[in-house]
């Protein structure tokens, strides 16, 4: 009980709920590791034990962006048990971790996306046609149609290849941030961090749809009033629902961050300067935004060996 790794994790509100959890799992990790060394709690830790904690999650072959994750998560938590006064000294201010670097990210090309985007609908239902209305039973609350879904779909796909959001930023968008008037979002990002994102004609469609015709038909007594996005039983979509949507629609296997990737790089290919793709993807960094530099490098390599008459 010493370790307090609950009260920890309801310190974290600023974060998205995923770094929550993820954080408060990579404690706890270390937490039984402690313990089975006689650490009885976080007074007892210096610099030594956490050198040996990194040490042994080596010998585990844990990826290096798992490895700098759980870095950054005992910097935060013993960052918090100094400020309470747990313990006099922070054993883990300077603690680093070998950072996650050379694997580049998964970038869509404009053929799966077109496929992606415009395919043909999964059901009997065509694009633009009525949503479909509920059958009338008794008293009772029939699912959302083909086109409903449909509609739903379509709007969270162009949001994250559109606007480049995170999927927690989608999935928390509420409507009060939706202006389709003026075609921006106004998302909250990464330790609470708001900004506003421009929609293009397609996307702001898109959304419009949905939230005139398809929205009602997701909607239930219990669903919340503000949430943009609903899955089939009336609940705010969440992560899963649309790594689901996503595998249905997407003609090869993906993420649905890999559409965050694809929307950065391809704003680059396009010739936007780096520093406005970090404002609209919210990096806090522009060295979180470079890597996308090195995407488009390998592109416009590629490019200029298929091309090029004497490369």
């Amino acid at each position: 009980m010493a370790w307090n790794v609950e009260a920890f994790a309801r310190s974290l509100a600023g974060m998205s709920p995923e770094t929550v959890r993820a954080y408060r799992g990579d404690v706890r990790a270390f937490v039984e590791w402690a313990d089975r060394g006689a650490v009885a709690g976080p007074a007892d830790v210096d610099r030594l034990v956490l050198r040996r904690y990194l040490a042994y999650l080596a010998t585990r072959r844990h990826a290096r962006t798992t490895m700098a994750r759980k870095a950054a998560a005992l910097r935060c938590y013993f960052s918090w048990a100094t400020r309470r006064g747990d313990v006099a000294v922070d054993p883990a201010r300077r603690l680093t971790a070998p950072s996650g670097g050379a694997r580049l990210p998964r970038v869509l090309d404009r053929s799966e996306l077109a496929a992606m985007l415009d395919g043909p609908p999964p059901g009997p239902t065509a694009p633009g046609s009525a949503m479909a209305t509920p059958s009338a039973t008794s008293g009772t609350r029939s699912g959302p149609g083909d086109a409903a879904t449909r509609a739903r779909d379509d709007a969270v796909l162009e949001l994250l290849y559109g606007c480049g959001l995170r999927v927690a930023e989608l999935c928390g968008l509420d409507r009060s941030e939706i202006d389709l008037a003026e075609r921006i979002v106004t998302v909250w990002g990464k330790g609470g961090r708001q900004r506003r994102v421009p929609m293009h004609d397609l996307c702001a469609r898109a959304v419009g749809r949905w939230l005139e015709g398809g929205r009602p038909e997701f909607a239930g007594p219990g669903s919340p009033p503000e949430a943009v996005f609903l899955n089939r039983v009336g609940r705010r979509l969440g992560p899963r629902d649309v790594r689901r949507l996503l595998d249905r629609r997407s003609p090869v296997p993906t993420h649905p961050h890999a559409l965050r990737h694809s929307f950065a790089t391809h704003m680059l290919d396009g010739g936007a300067d780096l520093r406005v793709v970090q404002e609209l993807l919210g990096h806090a960094s522009l060295q979180t935004t470079q890597v996308y530099t090195h995407v488009s490098k390998e592109r416009l390599l590629s490019v200029y060996g298929a091309t090029h008459p004497r490369a």
